[in-house]
């Protein structure tokens, strides 16, 4: 979500009751700052800050959060432990994204207060594990809440994910599609017009498997993948990407990173009403369960 996590869309989910989380990676400490400020003029609930530990400006940025008391951080492209005892001192909780139950564990010896489980179905850079099976081996793996993420776009997820024990979901290309979302408008209509098999995954002879959608971009990397090439000749052709599809509108050699769950999107719409819309079928849902005696 760098480069579409920004003031507008974290402050949307969080004025809209959920958490809105600010994605740090491609921002330098300046502005992370102006983001943080930006974010708090636009609302009074909690949010986050998303940290990818590969950061150059990793450091600055952990003082930041640190001095801002930003309430919660996930993080992300690294391990979070030499930052841990730094965030928890300042109030923070710490909450790691993983892509396997060996890697929960280690992070909730590491203090970690959650998890966020997510399956290879999401966009951006993933494991080798689905959600669906993921999620449950993590939650019988630690005993901190466990949030489920990739593959959810709807209600249907949202309930599967309680279902398989997740205390929380984390959602995104649903939410880069959103109206709040800066996202360029033919990054969105190109993930409103994708179906599931759209989103294919690159770079996984390099150790850094990617899922966004097919274009020539993909085309292009999956015949150096095809021609052994080295991961830095991936990273040539790769870098600034993201920032050219989200930002700059160019779908075509940009990196469309979006989920499975594009062919679930079809509409762009407001975060409440994405929010509302999930929350109230899950509950439909779990009523109907119950009603036909079936338990959660």
């Amino acid at each position: 979500m760098a480069w579409v996590a920004t003031a507008e869309l974290a402050s949307a989910v969080s004025n809209a009751g959920g958490l809105g989380i600010i994605a740090a990676g491609n921002l330098t400490p300046s502005e992370l700052k102006a983001e943080i400020a930006k974010t708090k003029a636009l609302t009074e609930n909690p949010f986050g800050v998303n940290l990818m530990l590969l950061s150059p400006y990793i450091e600055e940025q952990v003082k930041i959060v640190c001095e801002e008391r930003i309430p919660v951080v996930t993080t992300g492209a690294g391990n979070p432990g030499k930052y841990m005892d730094k965030l928890k001192k300042a109030g923070t909780k710490v909450i790691p994204v993983v892509a396997s139950p060996g890697l929960a564990k280690r992070v909730e010896k590491l203090g970690a207060d959650a998890v966020i489980a997510e399956g290879m179905e999401a966009g951006g850079h993933i494991g080798k594990l689905t959600t669906m099976v993921l999620v449950p081996q993590t939650v019988d793996a630690v005993s901190i809440p466990v949030i489920a993420a990739g593959g959810i776009a709807d209600a249907r997820g949202v309930a599967a994910a309680f279902s398989l024990g997740a205390e929380g979901i984390q959602i995104g290309t649903l939410f880069a599609c959103s109206r709040e979302s800066i996202a360029h408008e033919n990054f969105k209509k190109r993930v409103l017009s994708a179906s599931s098999l759209d989103a294919v995954v690159t770079g996984e002879s390099t150790g850094h498997p990617v899922r966004s959608l097919r274009n020539s971009l993909t085309k292009k990397l999956l015949e150096l993948e095809a021609k052994e090439a080295s991961f830095e000749e991936f990273e040539k052709l790769a870098i600034g990407g993201l920032k050219r599809a989200v930002r700059e509108g160019d779908i075509k050699t940009g990196s469309v990173m979006a989920g499975q769950v594009a062919g679930l999107v079809k509409e762009i719409k407001p975060v409440k009403e994405i929010i509302e819309e999930i929350y109230k079928g899950a509950e439909k849902i779990f009523r109907n369960f119950a009603e036909m005696g079936v338990e959660k």
